[in-house]
């Protein structure tokens, strides 16, 4: 597997199609008739502004976008990211959020999977920031 330590789940399309994230990867499973996968990184974090330390499960739209987040990178505590799939097979990532530790949108989203409401707008947590820097529980809206 390209990448280190899968510590989150997966998540299944339509297709079969497994998603998930290995720390430095977010990557594609795709199952072949005679029971074997091939696998794809559909983006790899550079650990600059892209985010860094993905640990967080993937969650995934009903357009076929992914969401997740990294705990470490954007603005050094972590990103809230999606990746859309494009042209040939291409994915491309769009940053949504960057913590900022010790602000009150709070910072490093450690392994706090995201959730995603009818509306489309995503809830997570994150283990530092906050009025008593003890975390916070934030919401996006598209």
């Amino acid at each position: 597997m390209t990448g280190l330590n899968p510590f989150t789940g997966l998540v299944f399309d339509s297709a079969g199609n497994l998603y998930g994230t290995a720390e430095t990867t977010a990557f594609e499973l795709t199952p072949g008739s005679d029971g074997t996968w091939t696998e794809k990184t559909l983006h790899a974090f550079t650990g600059g502004t892209d985010g860094a330390s993905a640990y967080s499960a993937l969650i995934l739209d009903k357009a076929g976008n992914l969401y997740g987040t990294t705990s470490l990178g954007g603005l050094h505590h972590g990103t809230v990211f999606e990746l859309k799939p494009g042209a040939n097979g291409s994915w491309s990532e769009k940053i949504l959020h960057r913590f900022a530790a010790g602000q009150a949108d709070g910072g490093f989203p450690e392994l706090g999977n995201l959730f995603m409401d009818a509306k489309g707008d995503l809830y997570g947590t994150t283990t530092e920031g906050g009025t008593s820097d003890t975390g916070v529980v934030y919401e996006i809206t598209p």
